[in-house]
Parts: C-alpha cells; sequence; structure tokens
C-alpha cells in the first residue's frame, strides 16, 4: 500500500470512528432531554440487545425506549420530577470491519428525584456494539456495569429550577 493509500484508510477509520463518538455523544444527550425517539433512533432497527443492569435486559431496543420514556417523563402536577445528567467520558472505539466496531466509554451520571427527594451519583462502564446500517452508526449492543453509586436525601432549602424539554 502506498503511503497516501494508507493515510486515506487511516483518514476513513478517523471519520468511522468520529461518527460513532457522535452517535453516543447524541443518546446521551437524548437522555437529558428526556427525548424517547431520539433514545430509540441511536438503536439498530430491531434486535439491539440491552444490558442496563436493574433497568433491564432487552433483546431490542423497543421496551427500554418505552421504560425511558415513561421514567424521564414522569409528571406529577404537570411537571417533570427526574433530572438526569449523562456525561461519558475516556472513549475506546475499535473498528472491527468497514461496517463494525466496539467501543468502551465510562459514565458519569446525576440525577435529582423529586418524588423521593433524593440525588443520585453514579459511575459505570458502557461496553457497546456499533453496526452501520442504512449509511448511519447505530448501536447494536449496549451494556452498563455499575461501578458505584451514592444516593443521598436533598436537604429541605434544595430547590431545582427545570429548564425546557421537548
Amino acid at each position: 500500500m502506498t503511503s497516501s493509500d494508507e493515510l486515506a484508510r487511516r483518514l476513513d477509520d478517523l471519520d468511522r470512528i468520529e461518527a460513532i463518538k457522535q452517535l453516543k455523544y447524541r443518546y446521551l444527550r437524548a437522555c437529558d432531554a428526556k427525548d424517547a425517539t431520539a433514545f430509540r433512533a441511536c438503536f439498530v432497527r430491531s434486535g439491539a440487545r440491552i444490558d442496563y443492569g436493574p433497568l433491564g435486559v432487552y433483546d431490542d431496543a423497543e421496551p427500554m425506549a418505552a421504560l425511558f420514556g415513561r421514567v424521564a417523563r414522569h409528571r406529577v402536577d404537570g411537571e417533570f420530577v427526574i433530572f438526569d445528567m449523562h456525561h461519558a467520558v475516556h472513549p475506546e472505539i475499535t473498528l472491527t470491519s468497514a461496517a463494525t466496531a466496539t467501543g468502551a466509554w465510562t459514565l458519569k451520571f446525576r440525577q435529582v428525584n423529586l418524588l423521593d427527594r433524593t440525588e443520585t451519583l453514579m459511575t459505570g462502564e458502557y461496553r457497546d456494539e456499533y453496526v452501520l446500517e442504512d449509511g448511519a452508526w447505530l448501536m447494536a449492543a449496549s451494556t452498563l456495569t455499575e461501578r458505584w453509586r451514592l444516593r443521598r436525601p436533598l436537604g429541605p432549602d434544595a430547590a431545582l429550577t427545570p429548564g425546557t424539554f421537548p
């Protein structure tokens, strides 16, 4: 292979890796925006394998997206009561073919739950499998392994000012 061919291949690989990172970022933004449609769109059309521990194990993204929608969009007196913040860092993306890849990410998660007046901090590790479907990278599998969790009560003076959600 010539040096220009090698350079072109490396640039193509970097483009694929960047597209996969953008997919994961869209997924995280969908989680925080309470957007079940965008959440679902991050997974393959059918057969996604999802294992999110206490949230369940699924062989398709539909039931997980439905659960996500119910929890994230839960309202009391017309107001949202669950607020999440997902940050994934330290990505390791491995291209396994022109149309498949694996990835590992560290999750930093924070949740304010106004139903039980608690704040939860958690960290865990995502292990994902990605495929190219109709020209777009999507998750074919995602497993989240929790490393630790801290749950504490919100004090009586704690006040949350919600923003807007779709």
